[in-house]
């Protein structure tokens, strides 16, 4: 618990595969609002499952969002994600009083990292009992490779901004859902965010994950395999792939969409598969999609019928309102897809 609340407005950057996403928002008595926010895109490889390939040309995709969008605030928060972050529930034979002590002695042992490579944070749950049916204190555990964050922040500075907070994208996920989403202490729900090269799963409950993991797969392998077999150019796949033209490739998209479709709920399973090993008497209540893929013709609907759950796309502006300086048709055109850029940006208003 933090003594001092922070309310100082940070730009919440997503560093995408795809693009570079930034929004920017206020808080009143009547909730948040945007105020701000711009997208630019990037090259196919300058960023891959997560990590900066292309420093420089990343670098000038910030520059140029962060003229674009006319952004108050110098300090940005942003998110890592991938195979470089691990996230995990832990219980260690400590009390409260211990904790600190034991995460810093008998973490190496859930890391598969040489632990002076990385950053640790913790959060407490609470009491636990652990695999020997000792009493012990239940943490969240939050890992980071070093030069993960380094390679992060330092092309942030090379765009001349100040990266003040550092998050992890499935946080950022949730920060974004619970600030729209009025959902049941007791519910179970899952957060897909399925990006370009990257899907974010948290599955979460009562405030507080329980079950994350960054998976290789997105839009980008939907957007390839038309391009491949229809002979499109980026844009022309782009377009078929969210259901907006017609002509006669449309009757062959769906098959081709379907078979990359199967692909990533095959991942979501094997993840649903994880979960209820580790969390026998836990199940989902409803799933949420985000990312620039929720929009793929046909995902929801397919997700909904293959594991049974409600399935929606997250609308990361449910109940934020759009200020008077944003576009609020550009806005909701991109909606999923700025959902974590919207939990990075609450992060300016930490309790």
């Amino acid at each position: 618990m933090q003594l001092f609340k922070r309310n100082k407005p940070l730009v919440g950057l997503d560093i995408g595969s795809s693009a570079v996403k930034a929004v920017e928002l206020t808080k009143s008595k009547k909730g948040y609002q945007i105020t701000g926010f711009a997208s630019e895109p990037l090259n196919p490889d300058a960023v891959v499952d997560g990590a900066i390939m292309e420093a420089k040309s990343v670098s000038d995709a910030i520059k140029r969002a962060m003229a674009a969008g006319k952004f108050k605030p110098k300090g940005v928060a942003t998110g890592v994600s991938g195979h470089s972050v691990i996230v995990k529930r832990v219980v260690f034979a400590a009390g409260l009083k211990e904790i600190d002590a034991a995460v810093q002695l008998d973490s190496d042992q859930y890391i598969p990292f040489d632990i002076a490579e990385v950053n640790l944070d913790y959060a407490v749950v609470g009491p636990g009992t652990t695999t020997s049916d000792d009493p012990g204190t239940e943490v969240v555990l939050v890992v980071a490779k070093k030069d993960k964050i380094e390679n992060q922040t330092n092309v942030i500075s090379l765009s001349g901004k100040n990266p003040e907070v550092v998050d992890i994208d499935a946080f950022a996920l949730q920060n974004a859902f619970e600030a729209n989403y009025t959902v049941d202490p007791n519910a179970t729900i899952a957060l897909l965010n399925i990006g370009a090269s990257l899907m974010n799963i948290n599955i979460v409950k009562g405030g507080l994950p329980l079950f994350i993991r960054d998976v290789s797969v997105g839009g980008n392998q939907y957007t390839d395999i038309l391009q491949k077999e229809l002979q499109l150019n980026f844009q022309e796949a782009e377009e078929l792939k969210l259901g907006k033209t017609g002509g006669p490739e449309a009757e062959m998209v769906q098959p081709l969409l379907e078979s990359i479709t199967d692909m990533v709920i095959m991942e979501v399973h094997k993840t649903f598969e994880f979960f209820r090993e580790t969390y026998p008497n836990e199940t989902i209540t409803q799933i949420l999609i985000s990312g620039g893929t929720a929009r793929t013709a046909g995902l929801a609907p397919k997700i909904e019928e293959t594991f049974g759950y409600p399935t929606e796309v997250m609308d990361p502006f449910k109940s934020i309102t759009f200020g008077p300086r944003v576009d609020a048709a550009k806005v909701t055109s991109l909606g999923p897809a700025l959902a974590v850029a919207v939990g990075l940006a609450l992060r300016g208003f930490d309790q």
